[in-house]
């Protein structure tokens, strides 16, 4: 009884920010030091926010996923965004444009230093996913990990913001997937 009552209240809080409206914001792009707005991409079916980390073990594990991921929908219609909501030394906006750099990813690493964007999510991880639905303004489509196993790629079963992606494409609702597990982001 207690598992299940457990697993009610962990589906409520991944649900609770489903088509929540997301208001424009505006960070610098690490890379570029030009301002990125939400509503730069007014002409996209949809934006993938992932709040990452230059060092967090879990952040790294990821990046060859989000690599390919950014490969097969940016061309679909789909914007992938960066943020670093961290604010430990090596989280730096220079850390950061090194860590792109190496990265080697053409899309916006935003610095969020003052967690202002952080908090307008809820974000409390990272790596945790946003897709946003474009329906004239943006809002919640999907929030939650980028699979089912951080750890170790070839061992994932299901693959929550690829499944997401399509279905926001196919106009499907979207499909509940994991809770994100990752590097907690302190608040200062």
């Amino acid at each position: 009884m207690k598992n299940l009552i457990l697993a009610g209240l962990i589906a409520l809080t991944a649900t609770s920010v489903l088509g929540q409206k997301i208001d424009n914001f505006t960070l610098t792009d690490v890379k570029t030091k030009k301002q990125v707005s939400l509503a730069d991409f007014k002409s996209s079916k949809g934006v993938a926010v992932i709040f990452t980390s230059n060092i967090c073990p879990y952040s790294v594990y990821y990046e060859g996923r989000i690599t390919q991921l950014i490969s097969e929908f940016k061309s679909k219609g789909i914007q992938f965004v960066l943020i670093n909501s961290h604010t430990e030394a090596k989280e730096s906006e220079a850390e950061m444009a090194n860590k792109i750099s190496a990265w080697g990813l053409d899309v916006p690493y935003l610095a969020d230093k003052d967690q202002k964007v952080l908090s307008q999510f809820g974000a409390r991880k990272s790596p945790e996913v946003y897709l946003l639905k474009n329906n004239g303004s943006f809002s919640v489509f999907y929030n939650g990990a980028i699979d089912n196993n951080p750890q170790v790629a070839t061992d994932v079963k299901e693959q929550h913001l690829k499944e997401n992606i399509n279905m926001l494409l196919q106009g499907k609702p979207a499909k509940p997937g994991g809770r994100p597990i990752g590097c907690m982001v302190k608040k200062d």
